[in-house]
């Protein structure tokens, strides 16, 4: 096995192994993250006003869709509850940063 190849956690024989597939996942995130951010700027781009930036009931939709997802994939919601609001918060400050980038 190449030190860089990620096994799958239930293969895994010892702490470097996990490692290395903690750190291939979390290189996977981060692509993830960027696409994501990608369709921030897009929404940023899109949105006619700058108060359509923040919409607090698709914010809810998005967190409820995500609790839902990871619990039933035996995830802790509690979790997923705290990540994806803090992403979600994120989004939403990085696109008004964009939103007002772009009309400058």
């Amino acid at each position: 096995m190449n030190e860089n190849t990620a096994k799958a956690p239930e293969d895994c024989e010892n702490m470097g192994e996990v490692r290395v597939g903690v750190d291939a996942t979390d290189r996977e995130l981060v692509a993830l993250l960027e696409r994501r951010f990608g369709y921030m700027r897009a929404a940023a781009r899109i949105k006619p006003t700058r108060g359509a930036v923040r919409d607090e009931e698709r914010k809810a939709s998005v967190i409820n869709a995500a609790v839902a997802d990871a619990e039933a994939r035996g995830i802790p919601g509690d979790v997923v509850a705290d990540i994806w609001d803090r992403l979600v918060e994120g989004s939403i400050a990085y696109e008004f940063v964009e939103w007002d980038r772009i009309r400058d």
